[in-house]
């Protein structure tokens, strides 16, 4: 049965057909894909570049031209000058970087965007979907908010619709980078904040700016009026849309006992999208860059138990060891991000060699209409310190 793709996720109607089937590459074995990938990638030169995130399996990011977190990735998207981008990610990121890449101009042909999987989607980002969010901003109209008094603003991993709702409404995007940056931008704009779809960076961020815990509610799409009283939504300074990234939401704050009585002496950092319980119990909290710094720039002998994405932890594990620094995760049960880990060495092949015959696969194209607002929203971030 042919996969049927939601419409924000939607491959172009456009591109050429397969013909060279993904189902003879996933019978393959990994490590036969190595030589195969390396030979693709030289032969097709400067005109392609492969982007990968940190939560990338290593046998697929290893042959990233670039590597990063979702702002850096969404910068170089916007920089760079290679007329195919494969994305080694997730949806909502190769979505921006469609949003952010060349258009057709001049005679010469756009930039396209390839997602080697098209099943490689984000949990949180499916949080927060676009009818759910307008009737959230008509609910907070009825209440007396109205566009002069708040701003929304949408963490990275959203959808473009999502995005440009935003932009539209003179709000913007932000990454774990730069959130406080963000947050500071709209309060020098409006007096509230609408945040969505994670609560966990909301909260944090608005905390560590010094906002109390009883000035933020939270917004349920699946109850009436979001379970929130209009008097508790005007009292409110930070809306916090119900959403949480699924690998992060598992780390707990006994995660963190446990491991310093386990290690005494040991370092905890962790990523922003964790509870606010396990935040405050936290030495460092940091996006997925910060914590990579933290690790590097420490003195030999140092030891962190930190708590994200297992495949990046094990990198930094492996790669710090003959410097003398000791590094686990903070629950060793093991936090995979599983749609980041549906891109395979065979997806990248596939993806690579087809490109090599003029086929585009999985070409991620937003709409027009979409994509000026979501640009909006996303070039305003690219604005904001991080």
């Amino acid at each position: 049965m042919e996969l049927e793709v939601p419409a924000p996720y939607a491959a172009d109607a456009d591109a050429q057909p397969d013909t060279c089937s993904l189902d003879n590459y996933l019978q393959l074995p990994d490590n036969s894909m190595d030589e195969r990938i390396a030979a693709a990638r030289k032969k097709l030169g400067a005109s392609t570049i492969i982007l990968g995130h940190h939560y990338q399996r290593d046998e697929v990011i290893r042959f990233a031209d670039y590597t990063g977190d979702s702002y850096k990735l969404s910068k170089i998207a916007s920089e760079t000058s290679a007329d195919y981008l494969v994305f080694c990610g997730v949806h909502f990121m190769a979505e921006s970087a469609d949003v952010l890449g060349r258009d057709d101009a001049e005679g010469r042909p756009g930039q396209q965007v390839i997602l080697p999987d098209l099943n490689a989607g984000c949990s949180m980002a499916d949080m927060a979907e676009i009818s759910q969010v307008e009737d959230c901003w008509d609910t907070l109209a009825r209440a007396g908010l109205t566009e002069g008094t708040i701003l929304p603003l949408t963490y990275m991993n959203s959808t473009a619709a999502i995005k440009a709702f935003c932009g539209e409404r003179g709000g913007l995007v932000c990454t774990s980078s730069n959130a406080r940056g963000a947050f500071e931008w709209a309060f020098a704009r409006a007096e509230k904040i609408l945040f969505l779809p994670d609560q966990h960076l909301g909260r944090n961020t608005a905390f560590a700016m010094g906002i109390p815990m009883d000035q933020m509610v939270v917004y349920d799409p699946y109850q009436i009026n979001g379970g929130i009283t209009p008097e508790r939504l005007k009292a409110a300074k930070v809306i916090l849309w119900k959403g949480h990234c699924s690998v992060h939401q598992r780390f707990l704050p006994q995660h963190v006992d446990q491991v310093r009585a386990k290690y005494p002496g040991i370092q905890v950092i962790v990523h922003p999208e964790c509870r606010w319980e396990v935040c405050q119990k936290a030495d460092e909290l940091g996006s997925t860059e910060r914590l990579i710094k933290l690790v590097t720039d420490a003195p030999e002998g140092s030891m962190f138990a930190i708590g994200t994405e297992i495949h990046l932890v094990n990198r930094l594990a492996k790669e710090f060891a003959p410097k003398g620094k000791k590094i686990i995760t903070l629950d060793d049960t093991g936090c995979l991000c599983t749609t980041m880990y549906r891109i395979s060495p065979q997806h990248l092949a596939w993806t690579l060699e087809n490109l090599i015959e003029g086929r585009v696969v999985n070409h991620i194209k937003v709409r027009d209409e979409v994509k000026h607002w979501a640009r909006v929203a996303l070039a305003r971030m690219l604005e904001v310190k991080a």
